[in-house]
């Protein structure tokens, strides 16, 4: 007798096959906290990289973009903030880009979100680009607004819980979004920022803060729902990165096979 597979696990199985090259490279977005009792300047850092083993480091192009939206709802164009550093992790050092906003940028009350689309990266080995739309959620004073806004991206994750008022050992959901429409079943990475961001060094530090007891820890991997929902566990303090892979109508650049997928920054904190 034979058997035909289910169209979301068909799907899965195309996603897998373009996106192998693409596990567990994280398109980084940090700021050192996301929950502020007031305004102050941000330091922020965008970096290619495997999050959880502090490396290697990809060398990124220019970003194609980089976009802060008030709570008012308002965008602003931060790409002239944007500066090239090399980045160094335990493995090497590559091209990244940092940002040093100013006060009045977030002098606002409620959230703000920064969104980050760079230029696609050709992983060599696989011949495929991978583009990392990236969104990061700070709040100001407490005071919640816009944070389940999705932003119009090609792909994204939007928050169907604070992105920055985590408690450690909670749980984070999300929906998978692609044009504005949920992505059933899409696959999804999360993945730990292991080794703290030293801004001084332009780097990872070098020690890890947890050990994985097997590989297969390194990258947790689930599907969302047919209604494109993730839910996810964040067992420790820090810093979480989410990623929906291979999720973009766009499939192709410059001739080659092109993932575009959806990556959201989430921060845990301890109860003290």
């Amino acid at each position: 007798m034979t058997y035909q597979r289910p169209l979301h696990a068909l799907a899965a199985a195309t996603a897998l096959s373009l996106s192998g090259a693409a596990q567990a490279h994280f398109q980084v977005l940090y700021v050192d906290d996301t929950a502020l009792p007031r305004a102050h300047p941000l330091e922020l850092a965008m970096v290619f990289t495997h999050p959880f083993s502090g490396g290697p480091t990809m060398a990124m192009g220019s970003p194609l973009a980089f976009n802060h939206i008030s709570a008012r709802g308002e965008k602003t164009d931060l790409r002239s903030y944007l500066r090239p550093v090399q980045w160094h992790s335990p493995d090497n050092a590559a091209t990244a880009y940092r940002a040093s906003l100013p006060r009045e940028l977030v002098r606002s009350l409620g959230d703000h979100t920064f969104v980050l689309e760079p230029e696609p990266y050709l992983e060599a080995e696989e011949g495929l680009y991978i583009q990392q739309f990236t969104k990061l959620v700070i709040n100001v004073g407490g005071v919640p607004g816009n944070w389940s806004e999705p932003q119009d991206l090609p792909v994204e994750i939007q928050p169907l819980s604070k992105p920055y008022a985590n408690w450690t050992g909670g749980v984070f959901r999300a929906r998978v979004l692609a044009d504005g429409k949920p992505v059933p079943f899409a696959k999804v990475e999360i993945e730990y920022l292991n080794h703290p961001v030293e801004f001084n060094a332009n780097g990872f530090a070098k020690t890890p803060q947890v050990k994985a007891p097997q590989a297969s820890f390194n990258v947790q991997s689930t599907y969302a729902d047919d209604l494109g929902i993730v839910t996810v566990g964040l067992p420790r303090a820090g810093w979480w990165g989410i990623a929906a892979l291979d999720i973009g109508a766009k499939k192709t650049y410059q001739g080659k096979a092109l993932s575009q997928d959806a990556v959201l920054w989430v921060q845990a904190t301890d109860m003290q």
